[in-house]
């Protein structure tokens, strides 16, 4: 299990690095909203991952090593990226293909594992690995209701940058235009 994560989280950071590079290699602003983009993206992605090496059974150490490692290949893909981002045609390719996996994560995968978790009533990790995550049976619904929340928070707030940045988009191309 904790192979197919650092795997399928290097390939992951490797398309991320893909689109980072080739919206720089449009623009520096385009580069920029891509980057923070991918920021807000990979943040709780790579937590949730920290958190699933943990259970997998791998120590702190073990499991920051592989990230680090997994995230190197975002530089690898970045820079393939401005390569590629040069020609207009394999540009628009990159942005699709990693404008769907955005999606197709966002719309399929993080719903079905938020639904799953919430059906269960499982926290993410055993009680001796982080204690603040423990579940008392008499609580469970709260805690759900609260993790819920949560979720939606992040997902509100990301929605509103996005929005921000989409509003703001010519003040910000004429501060970032030489």
């Amino acid at each position: 299990m904790a192979w197919m994560v650092i795997i399928g989280d290097g390939l992951h950071n490797f398309s991320d690095g893909l689109a980072i590079g080739a919206a720089f290699a449009s623009g520096l602003s385009g580069g920029l909203s891509t980057t923070i983009a991918v920021f807000c993206h990979e943040l709780p992605h790579e937590l949730g991952d920290f958190a699933v090496l943990l259970k997998a059974g791998m120590s702190v150490r073990q499991a920051v090593f592989y990230n680090v490692v997994s995230s190197v290949l975002c530089l690898l893909g970045m820079a393939i990226g401005i390569s590629l981002g040069n020609v207009h045609s394999a540009s628009s390719w990159i942005f699709a293909g990693v404008g769907g996996m955005f999606l197709y994560i966002a719309l399929v995968d993080m719903p079905s594992c938020v639904l799953i978790r919430v059906a269960e009533k499982n926290p993410p990790l055993s009680h001796s690995q982080l204690p603040e995550l423990s579940v008392n049976p008499t609580h469970g619904n709260k805690r759900a209701v609260h993790q819920l929340g949560i979720q939606l928070l992040g997902i509100s707030l990301g929605v509103t940058t996005m929005f921000v940045i989409a509003l703001y988009e010519r003040d910000l191309q004429r501060l970032m235009s030489p």
